[in-house]
């Protein structure tokens, strides 16, 4: 019987590097070099390499919390297909890669969004398995100025991930050893993602899970700020003659009707609110949040 292979996923958002690292642990440049395998959404991406018969990894693409073709809750939907039916085959990731650029001098909205979804899926119980890789260490200008930024990280921002057992690791290098060396330890057996268990063995609904009402919680705030701008167009004497913004209003009024209907899709009953809070009080696995950190700017 063939041994189960290494199973490394790599997280974080859009332009933070994901895909360069993962070209960097299989050798390649583009997807047809490497081994590639799709699972049954076409936005995670399995990529195999073969180091010996014995010895072989399985690095996974994730689509991040912030693509404009698709809502946060497409995405998490495909996530967490991917990872509930890798569960349920007994089959746990060994480690996860969180990527960030280290030249971002702020954790702004995205960056932030990614974040803290991706401490609401992964639990504190995972968290050992993760390394938190700071990426564009080759556009780094300022040495002084990018260790205070690092020292911020690991202190404020990352803090929660930290102190549950993730690691900080740099990528310095852009290169396939230096690659090599930060996942060289996440060879052990995996502890299973909060999002998996809330799935699997609690027997969760998608929008009932904690990332899911993560979601649900952000729909209510774009709801807010939609309706709010929408009162501000309407009382303005000039918003009703200017064609255009006669045009945006009724255009935020649609996006409002959409806010609208994906919330109520998404709203869970008040009994199953009150089953669902006695069974997660018996759930050894927690969210990951970053209430105690400076918002982001």
């Amino acid at each position: 019987m063939a041994s189960q292979p290494t199973v490394i996923a790599v997280m974080g958002p859009s332009g933070s590097g994901k895909t360069n690292f993962i070209n960097q642990l299989t050798n390649t440049r583009g997807d047809r070099a490497a081994h590639q395998s799709y699972s049954h959404t076409w936005s995670v991406r399995e990529y195999t390499v073969n180091l010996t018969k014995d010895r072989r990894y399985v690095f996974v693409d994730t689509p991040a919390f912030d693509a404009t073709y698709r809502s946060d809750w497409d995405i998490l939907r495909v996530i967490a297909e991917w990872l509930e039916k890798r569960y349920r085959r007994k089959v746990n990731l060994n480690g996860i890669i969180y990527t960030h650029r280290i030249t971002d001098v702020r954790m702004f909205g995205p960056v932030w969004k990614n974040l803290d979804m991706f401490g609401r899926l992964c639990g504190d119980r995972a968290a050992g398995g993760v390394r938190l890789v700071s990426t564009m260490w080759d556009q780094v200008r300022d040495g002084e100025l990018v260790e205070s930024r690092v020292s911020q990280l690991e202190k404020n921002f990352w803090r929660p991930l930290i102190e549950a057992g993730a690691r900080h690791k740099r990528f310095e290098e852009n290169s396939s050893r230096c690659a090599w060396e930060i996942i060289g330890d996440l060879t052990g057996g995996g502890e299973p993602l909060l999002l998996q268990q809330e799935l699997a063995d609690v027997g969760m609904k998608l929008n009932e899970t904690t990332a899911g009402q993560a979601v649900y919680a952000q729909l209510q705030k774009r709801l807010h700020e939609q309706k709010e701008t929408i009162e501000w167009l309407q009382g303005e004497t000039d918003a009703q003659k200017d064609p255009d913004l006669v045009k945006e209003r009724r255009r935020l009024e649609a996006e409002l009707q959409r806010t609208s209907e994906e919330m109520e899709r998404l709203k869970i009953p008040f009994c199953r609110r009150i089953a669902l809070f006695f069974s997660k009080k018996t759930h050894p696995n927690s969210a990951i949040t970053f209430k105690d950190v400076d918002e982001p700017q």
